[in-house]
């Protein structure tokens, strides 16, 4: 990146994607030097997407380049998509406020990041949701949504929701507050096309778990990294989300049982698309989702263990 290169086009920039190396000096500069220029001189900025790469430097809180996101979002009135989910710093109420009264025309905000800590609460989410009317995807850790925020986006004259991604990996996730099966039931109602994420991380203990998978939920997308029990989990959606899942990803212990259990769900999720299984698994679960799953373009069964990284098998 050559930010003195880029200060003449700046002004004609409407989205922009951004990456950077946060531990190296250079790079982080150059990132800060470069949203500062477009909040000093790019209202009409109309997406925002930072990607951090490589490890983050120890107690490195990201104070410096959450400042500039900070004013970014002050100059911004037209930005309508900010992604920061893979931006490895703690997001807080404050930036979430920030968002919410100064760009009113967002329709979509990712802050389902990596941080083991949850500093943004429900009440920000809820001011949030009641600032920003057009809003149809988001983001958040399980414990940044209650029930009040999945009533006000069931609200009558809201607009479309199409997209609800959570993830659950932090202890503030484990101790959240369950989200009621009859509110997903009636935002299910209200939103016939919402496609639910969940995301659920081994900070998960098996009681939370129970309370997160209810049957009304909407789940298109199911990542299960758990540490404790995987085939409950892959057994219950095989048996209430049959009808919407679409993508199941598994992080477990190979055993008879997992297979079992994912054997069941193919021959439930008709409508699957893509699964990916990172254990060994029999010939028996391969043949089930090829067999029950005409959908299928992508999976990762392998049937003997192989050197890491495992790739994906695309269907013709």
């Amino acid at each position: 990146m050559q930010p003195q290169y880029l200060s003449a086009c700046l002004d004609h920039v409407q989205n922009l994607r951004l990456e950077f190396v946060p531990s190296r000096e250079p790079s982080r500069l150059a990132a800060i030097e470069l949203l500062t220029a477009l909040a000093g001189r790019n209202p009409e900025l109309r997406g925002l997407c930072l990607e951090c790469r490589g490890e983050k430097r120890l107690f490195d809180s990201g104070r410096d380049v959450l400042d500039a996101v900070h004013a970014l979002c002050r100059a911004a009135r037209a930005l309508r998509h900010l992604d920061l989910r893979r931006l490895p710093f703690t997001l807080d109420d404050a930036l979430v406020l920030q968002v919410a009264h100064g760009c009113p025309e967002l329709c979509s905000l990712f802050l389902d990041n990596s941080t083991l800590v949850g500093s943004v609460g429900p009440g920000s989410v809820l001011e949030l949701l009641e600032a920003c009317p057009c809003l149809r995807a988001l983001g958040l850790h399980l414990a940044s949504l209650s029930r009040t925020g999945l009533e006000a986006l069931a609200a009558p004259d809201r607009a479309p929701f199409e997209l609800l991604a959570l993830r659950c990996a932090c202890p503030e996730d484990a101790r959240a507050s369950p989200l009621p099966n009859e509110a997903w039931a009636e935002l299910s109602r209200r939103h016939p096309g919402l496609a639910v994420e969940l995301e659920l991380e081994p900070a998960l203990p098996a009681e939370s778990v129970t309370r997160v998978l209810q049957p009304a939920v909407p789940v298109a997308a199911l990542r299960l990294n758990l540490s404790g029990d995987t085939v409950g989990p892959v057994r219950f959606a095989a048996r209430h989300y049959a009808a919407t899942l679409r993508a199941l990803e598994v992080r477990a212990a190979a055993s008879a049982e997992l297979d079992a259990a994912l054997e069941e769900l193919a021959e439930c999720c008709a409508g699957l698309r893509e699964v990916h299984c990172f254990c060994v698994v029999r010939p028996s679960v391969l043949h089930a989702f090829r067999t029950h799953c005409p959908r299928l373009r992508s999976y990762t069964l392998k049937l003997t263990r192989e050197p890491h990284p495992w790739r994906p098998t695309l269907v013709a």
